[in-house]
């Protein structure tokens, strides 16, 4: 038998140039793994989907844009002007809003505003948090990210990039 986790505010194992506190991973749990992320102003995390795994999000602060859908015809070029077959466009969320996304379905958010936002992050399986350290290694070598190099270690993790992440897509326009 063994104790639960319990975590004051603002406890967690950070992963700064992710923006993202692990709450509780692959050590505490064999199902899934949680996260407090702060996501900056004009951070997009890029179209992309995951074949096995599946996510939760939780606006806590701010907004975010969120897609969870396949778009009508080819994934590609900028996902905010992505609508699915049933009309579905991408959704400006606030505190209280949320997101869930099965395996295979194309989902991004991106913080379209001037402060930062705040989300609740929990994706099954456990783990992800390994990526996570990773791709902060990848964004924090200052510059541009390296777009090929995100693509790669992307896929070693299960997820195919539908489109670029952009640490400020404000810039990028």
């Amino acid at each position: 038998m063994s104790d639960g986790l319990l975590l004051p505010p603002g406890q967690g194992s950070p992963i700064p140039s992710a923006g993202m506190t692990l709450k509780a991973g692959s050590e505490h749990s064999a199902v899934w793994s949680v996260f407090e992320a702060t996501v900056q102003p004009g951070f997009d995390v890029g179209a992309h989907l995951h074949t096995e795994a599946e996510e939760f999000f939780y606006v806590l602060d701010g907004e975010l844009d969120l897609l969870a859908f396949h778009p009508r015809g080819e994934a590609s070029g900028d996902w905010l002007t992505w609508e699915s077959q049933s009309g579905q466009k991408v959704y400006r969320g606030g505190p209280g809003s949320s997101m869930f996304v099965p395996p295979g379905t194309p989902h991004a958010f991106t913080n379209p505003g001037t402060t930062p936002a705040r989300m609740l992050f929990v994706v099954s399986p456990t783990g992800h948090e390994h990526y996570l350290r990773e791709l902060a290694d990848v964004i924090g070598r200052g510059g541009p990210p390296d777009q090929n190099a995100i693509v790669e270690l992307r896929a070693r993790w299960d997820i195919q990039q539908l489109t670029p992440l952009l640490p400020n897509r404000h810039t990028m326009r």
